[in-house]
């Protein structure tokens, strides 16, 4: 049966605290906790059974990694070549500095792959006005303008992209999380 605990997060660094405080003890910011309410997971941890094997590093065959090349000769280089497959990359940066409009040019340029972009602060028209703007063809990028995690983890398991975008994760929330979409849980957990 799975139990829920109360925890309080602070919305500036991210430290857990079992009560409230009037100040962070990590960062120090005032006012930055919030109560979160957390969902026990059912099951025992730490079962009896084997300990998990480890393999030594030196053992590990190299891959041979293929990464996928998005044609934005810049975002490749700082990608270290390209997209790596399984991959999740965070791309953060004041607001206004061209994020929306990077993701959007990565994603029309991997025309001959699956693309899926959520976008939760934009609606389709304006992904479709900036693709214009960029003069690149979107025409075949899958659009969800959704907020909801698990429904846009249902339209990945439907569409079955190569490359996702997420635009943005601070607005996205999983309804089992009772703290409001960019806190500091949702961010992490979705």
């Amino acid at each position: 049966m799975a139990r829920t605990h109360t925890r309080f997060v602070c919305q500036n660094c991210g430290h857990e605290s079992a009560r409230w405080a009037g100040q962070c003890p990590s960062c120090e910011e005032w006012n930055t906790l919030v109560e979160e309410i957390v969902a026990g997971r059912s099951g025992t941890s730490g079962r009896p059974g084997p300990a998990p094997r480890t393999v030594l590093l030196g053992d590990v065959a190299p891959s041979g990694e293929r990464r996928l090349r998005t044609g934005v000769d810049e975002f490749d280089r700082v990608m270290g070549g390209g997209i790596v497959a399984g991959s999740v990359t965070l791309v953060a940066g004041d607001p206004g500095i061209g994020k929306s409009t990077l993701m959007t040019a990565v994603a029309a340029m991997l025309a001959d792959r699956r693309v899926l972009y959520v976008c939760g602060e934009e609606s389709p028209e304006q992904v479709r006005l900036r693709a214009d703007r960029l003069e690149v063809d979107g025409s075949a990028m899958h659009l969800l303008p959704e907020t909801d995690a698990e429904a846009a983890i249902r339209a990945a398991e439907e569409v079955k992209p190569a490359v996702l975008v997420v635009d943005s994760i601070q607005t996205l929330y999983r309804s089992d999380i009772q703290s409001a979409p960019g806190s500091v849980t949702q961010v992490r957990e979705c």
